[in-house]
């Protein structure tokens, strides 16, 4: 039997798979591993790479001294405690319970509601802002080749899909992939909340600038001002990147997504040991 390859190896063939059908898409695979190595380490050459490691440490820092206020979060779903859903004590009754929504009008037109898939005791969950055209068939995020370009990413920081939790800001697909509407991100956010309330991650990983400005309420719509820096999701530290389907299109963004990816692992890596 073929010896398993490696996540290094597996992310090098993607890649040329990919490029051969897309162009080359991304040039950021991380150099092969013999053994458990020190912390991957991004180009430190400026002072702008400088302060944002240092947002990291000091994130992580306060992540390992239990600084975590999801008490909060429970205090917004108070709002909804005379709702079923809200009453729900794990994952799969929340998914049960939540499965026939129609608070908005993208539950008369999606095909499977796409609730999240994943370790329900993750430290990571990964947030994209809504289902497209292949989550809404099989009802599972992050699927086709965006998802494939997910798996890989993760991978290449030591991420696997099984160990994180994967969802959306929305559980519905919005027609023809637009985005998502002010009435239905207040409509469905609640079950991300509650999500987030029952895994308890210390980390969450927005990819997409949709996802990282209603997850955290930003009034900024560029992802530059968002990428770079740790965020605060009541006590989770949030950080923000490029989605996987716009690195399908714009290849030049590779080289950031992967200093982003980087530096979330570093700030999870570092918390650990603290």
């Amino acid at each position: 039997m073929a010896e398993e390859k490696s996540f290094a190896d597996e992310l090098e063939t993607f890649v040329r798979d990919q490029a051969s059908r897309y162009g080359e898409v991304i040039s950021y695979v991380p150099a092969k591993r013999t053994a458990p190595a020190a912390k991957s380490e991004a180009p430190a050459s400026t002072k702008q790479t400088s302060a944002k490691q240092g947002a990291a440490k000091q994130a992580a820092a306060a992540v390992s001294r239990g600084d975590v206020r999801l008490e909060e979060l429970n205090e917004l779903l108070k709002v909804h405690a005379n709702e079923a859903w809200a009453k729900t004590s794990t994952l799969a009754e929340l998914e049960e319970t939540i499965g026939d929504c129609q608070k908005c009008a993208l539950g008369a037109t999606r095909t499977k509601l796409v609730f999240g898939v994943g370790s329900p005791t993750a430290k990571v969950m990964v947030i994209g802002e809504a289902p497209g055209a292949d989550e809404d068939e099989k009802g599972e995020p992050f699927v086709g080749r965006a998802g494939q370009l997910l798996t890989k990413m993760l991978e290449a920081v030591k991420f696997s899909r099984e160990e994180v939790f994967i969802a959306n800001i929305l559980k519905s697909r919005p027609p023809n992939n637009r985005d998502p509407k002010a009435e239905e991100v207040e409509a469905c956010e609640p079950y991300l909340w509650k999500q987030i309330a029952l895994i308890q991650p210390k980390f969450i990983l927005c990819f997409g600038r949709v996802a990282g400005m209603n997850l955290l309420k930003l009034k900024t719509e560029s992802l530059s001002k968002m990428r770079g820096i740790a965020h605060d999701f009541h006590g989770v530290k949030v950080m923000v990147t490029y989605h996987p389907a716009a690195l399908l299109r714009n290849p030049d963004w590779k080289k950031g997504a992967w200093e982003d990816l980087q530096q979330f692992r570093r700030m999870y890596e570092e918390s650990e040991v603290a």
